[in-house]
């Protein structure tokens, strides 16, 4: 177990959402700063847009945290809802009964009468949607027309969206022109640049109880950057397998050596595969034998 090895209570790179290792470096704590504050000012439609593994869930999950008490939230992570299915999962999660077969036009009755009640009582309502890029058009329809949903000039019902960057050639179409002009907050999570990354990876390391110096030196750390392209995603894979590699190694000190391994062994390897053709990967098939032998991360 490298766990032991490095002295580690935990995994440090694990690629679920885990809010205990939220970095707030390179923006994303403003970030998670400006969202509460669009969310609890009434802000309109707010986007967040950003790469595959750039950061999107985690930030999502760590906004529920921290929004107030006073905030309901509704996460919706299906984007395969159509425009009736959006309201109904809204509905749902607000505790409305619906009767079956009921029209559209009953279901947007009732929700706001519920919304309503709930702003009387002091309580607000964002709806938080998690790969909005892959969403019908008829259901990005919807939402511009839930953004509609008022009382006493102040918006029922919050919306944001989370997405790729294809999230914004959507709503650049001409039938999307409405929807846009409701967005009053645009964030991006840009990829990590090389200081950055060596941050995140000490972080991670001391979220999970790592009390040593950083087993990453300067040119694993720099191969890490170059390969993952800033994605957190790809820094938490290759830096969870250059630790497998280096505990195999019997070593406390992370080489490019072992996160040429890392690369080798990882999806998207085909992106540096000129470099790796030109060295020695000892180090991938210790660590494969080892997993095959059933000494994993845990």
């Amino acid at each position: 177990m490298y766990l032991e090895h490095f002295g580690l209570l935990e995994a440090p790179f694990r690629i679920t959402p885990h809010t205990d290792f939220f970095f707030a470096g390179a923006n994303r704590g403003s970030t998670l700063d400006a969202l509460i504050y669009a969310i609890t000012h009434d802000e309109g439609i707010v986007k967040v847009s950003g790469e595959v593994g750039s950061g999107k869930t985690m930030l999502c999950r760590v906004l529920m945290e921290r929004l107030p008490a006073t905030v309901n939230t509704i996460y919706l992570a299906n984007p395969s809802l159509s425009r009736d299915d959006i309201l109904y999962a809204i509905a749902d999660e607000l505790e409305i009964a619906i009767p079956e077969h009921s029209r559209t036009s009953a279901v947007l009755r009732a929700l706001q009468e519920k919304l309503i009640a709930l702003y009387g009582d002091s309580h607000q309502v964002v709806v938080l949607i998690d790969e909005a890029h892959a969403m019908p058009a008829e259901t990005l329809e919807e939402i511009r027309l839930l953004s509609n949903l008022e009382s006493n000039r102040h918006k029922l019902l919050q919306l944001v969206l989370f997405g790729q960057p294809e999230l914004n050639d959507i709503l650049a179409r001409s039938d999307m022109r409405q929807l846009k002009e409701r967005i009053t907050h645009n964030f991006t999570l840009e990829p990590l640049v090389r200081d950055d990354i060596a941050h995140y990876v000490d972080f991670r390391l001391r979220a999970a109880g790592y009390k040593g110096p950083n087993p990453f030196n300067p040119q694993a750390l720099k191969l890490i950057s170059s390969v993952s392209a800033g994605l957190t995603r790809r820094i938490n894979i290759l830096a969870d397998k250059s630790l497998l590699a280096a505990f195999a190694d019997n070593t406390h000190e992370v080489t490019p050596r072992h996160v040429q391994a890392a690369v080798k062994d990882s999806e998207f390897a085909t992106t540096h595969q000129s470099l790796l053709n030109s060295k020695t990967f000892a180090f991938s098939a210790a660590a494969l034998a080892l997993v095959a032998a059933g000494i994993g991360v845990w």
